[in-house]
């Protein structure tokens, strides 16, 4: 079997079981979860194969004319290369591992079938992005994506924030693909194609008249896909959905593809030294903010969405620089470490059993509990982190290494101000991270919060897969010396410079976020946390449905009970209430665009009720009158017939005679 036919597989085994799911979820449930794993898996396994025979050589590349057009033609192409050829091994593992894991998290889940063919859904279009060699082709798997989060994100549809979070997440991400599309046209019209392979031909040649407006307007779609600042909004809120969806979407899907999609085309970006110092601001303020947010937040799945927006910034960051092999190289790493820790997150929510969801503040010890999630997800932290040896700390110096480089004028693949803003700010985010890292693993595994019942072991599928995801998390990094073969030849190791300095940032926010948990904790011991509603015996989902149901701080009210405890608090300060809020973005965005919005409604309204509909039934109330007014004289009556026209014909008489005596 050929590479290209291989590749054709990929994309279309997890659509064949979407299609298959949702024909016999209800019907033949008994072939639900097979319908489910099985095809990702197969899936998976054959991106494992496409990535051997691919190599890291040259591309490959294939395609088809899928119909006239007229004028720029719209492929059915194929091209994969180093970069295509690893994220769809990422995306296979991830989608598998989630598969997996919801069998067990949703055993009991009424809607299971749908939402297990709409995971497969999802990574096949996250698969068809990956492969595809066409803008056009690569738009559909995009917007499908965007559908199918709105669905996940609204599983639990009965709750009013899962709803709102669904149409948040598809209503924002919609704002940046309007001009992400115009971008899209605007980029074949300049090249004369929708194929990846002539774009970058053209751009190479100096085919592009407007880089710079092209380059911004596909920014504005990356921005709402990838959550960057300052279309981030969405994700935190996403968390209302299940928590296997938030390892898809935060690890290997959706937030991915953005991110993917200017590794893609950065010579497009490349054109306009503008857009790079654009990208670079944006991956700056994303880094920075979402850091502050994550280190001010309660629910441990809102610590963990800021914490994808920050390390998104770094892979921004990453290409702001110019660097596509450093951001594909966090992305890759990251994709592991992220979805082990929602995964994980996922078994410490059951195990906290709080009505609050995942409020840290409530937690009890929880180590001796869940031992498997506080392993890995104790190296997952660490990952995150960037400590050496963990495989975020490779992948985030050489995007540190990377920016340095630019900055210091070592490489022109991007103006030195980008590389100077990128670097100070994924400095002061790795001083950020290892604290808020550390404050989730004190406040999950060692708080003092009240226990809920002893649910015990966690299905041992669920166990299974973190340790699966542990391995990459630990060892990936190791990868950096194979890794520039896939990678357009760039070196990936950490420079001394940057790995000393993010390195012992990271270690001083671990130590100072220490000292002040201890400090908090010796304040607190002194006042008794209040007792905490435990959830009743249930599984992992149901605990989490009933959780958003209950309307509690989870999502949207920062302002829940404070823990006496939380070292955030003490080292936030006064920043801490702005910083818990996202520091206010959604009213901002509120007053600037959804007050306007509604208030134009209502004047349309108005003016629909009272101007056009007083228009309409005015003008059917005349004839309505003359109407009356005819049918009033029609009485039915020979006399009074006979006597009007006697009268008229008086009054026609003397009028004549009246008018023949003035002439």
């Amino acid at each position: 079997m050929t590479t290209t036919t291989l590749a054709v597989l990929v994309p279309l085994l997890p659509f064949l079981g979407a299609a298959a799911g949702l024909l016999l979820g209800r019907t033949a449930p008994v072939f639900v979860r097979p319908l489910a794993v099985l095809p990702t898996l197969a899936a998976f396994v054959l991106a494992v194969l496409v990535a051997a025979r691919q190599g890291g050589d040259g591309a490959v590349d294939a395609a088809t004319e899928l119909t006239p057009t007229g004028s720029v033609p719209i492929e059915l192409a194929l091209h994969i290369d180093g970069f295509a050829a690893l994220v769809a091994v990422l995306v296979g593992t991830v989608a598998t591992c989630v598969q997996l894991y919801s069998t067990g998290y949703l055993r009991h889940d009424p809607r299971y079938p749908s939402y297990a063919a709409l995971v497969s859904l999802f990574t096949s279009a996250m698969l068809l992005v990956v492969y595809s060699g066409d803008l056009m082709v690569l738009l559909v798997g995009w917007e499908i994506m965007g559908i199918c989060s709105y669905f996940l994100v609204g599983h639990y549809w009965e709750t009013p924030e899962a709803r709102a979070a669904s149409i948040k997440a598809f209503l924002v991400t919609k704002l940046g693909d309007v001009p992400f599309l115009i971008g899209l046209l605007a980029l074949a019209s300049d090249t004369g194609s929708f194929r990846l392979t002539k774009i970058l031909g053209a751009v190479a040649h100096g085919g592009l008249d407007h880089p710079t407006l092209i380059a911004l307007l596909l920014l504005a779609g990356v921005a709402g896909k990838s959550a960057q600042f300052p279309l981030h909004t969405w994700l935190p809120d996403a968390m209302a959905g299940p928590t296997p969806v938030s390892a898809l979407i935060h690890a290997a899907t959706m937030v991915a593809a953005g991110i993917y999609f200017v590794a893609r085309l950065l010579p497009v970006f490349e054109a306009s030294r503008a857009a790079m110092v654009v990208l670079a601001v944006m991956a700056a303020v994303t880094m920075a903010g979402s850091a502050l947010a994550a280190l001010a937040q309660d629910d441990i799945k809102r610590v963990l969405a800021y914490s994808t927006i920050g390390q998104l910034g770094y892979l921004s960051g990453a290409l702001a620089v110019g660097d596509r092999g450093a951001a594909v190289f966090h992305l890759l790493a990251h994709g592991a470490f992220k979805a082990l820790l929602f995964l994980a997150g996922g078994v410490v929510i059951h195990a906290a059993g709080t009505n609050s969801l995942a409020a840290m503040s409530r937690m009890g010890n929880l180590r001796a509990r869940v031992p498997d999630a506080f392993w890995t997800m104790t190296v997952a932290l660490l990952a995150l982190a960037a400590i050496p040896p963990f495989s975020g700390f490779f992948s985030k110096e050489a995007v540190l290494g990377a920016a340095e480089h630019v900055a210091t004028g070592h490489t022109a693949h991007a103006p030195g101000a980008a590389g100077w803003i990128v670097l100070v700010a994924g400095l002061f985010t790795a001083l950020l991270t290892g604290a808020y890292a550390t404050r989730l693993w004190l406040l999950a595994f060692h708080g003092r919060g009240t226990e809920a019942p002893d649910h015990g072991r966690q299905p041992v599928v669920m166990n299974a897969v973190l340790w699966v995801l542990a391995v990459p998390s630990l060892a990936f990094g190791l990868a950096y010396g194979v890794l520039p073969d896939w990678f357009d030849g760039r070196d990936l190791t950490p420079t001394l410079q940057t790995a000393v300095l993010g390195t012992g940032l990271a270690l001083v926010g671990v130590v100072v976020t220490y000292g002040a948990w201890r400090h908090t904790s010796a304040l607190a011991s002194r006042t008794p946390l209040g007792a905490v509603a435990a959830h009743p015996e249930g599984d992992a989902a149901e605990v989490e449905a009933e959780a958003i149901a209950s309307h509690t701080p989870a999502y949207g009210d920062v302002a829940s009970a404070p823990d006496p405890a939380d070292p955030g608090r003490l080292l936030l300060g006064p920043l801490h209430r702005p910083a818990a809020a996202g520091f206010r973005l959604d009213a901002v965005y509120t007053a600037l665009f959804v007050r306007p919005v509604q208030a134009g409604a209502r004047l349309v309204r108005f003016l629909d009720r009272a101007v056009v509909d007083t228009y309409v039934q005015g003008a059917g109330a005349l004839p309505r009158l003359l109407g009356g007014a005819v049918r009033r004289a029609q009485t039915g009556n020979v006399q009074t017939y006979v006597s009007a026209l006697l009268a008229g014909t008086v009054v026609l008489t003397v009028a004549a005679v009246l008018v023949a005596t003035g002439a």
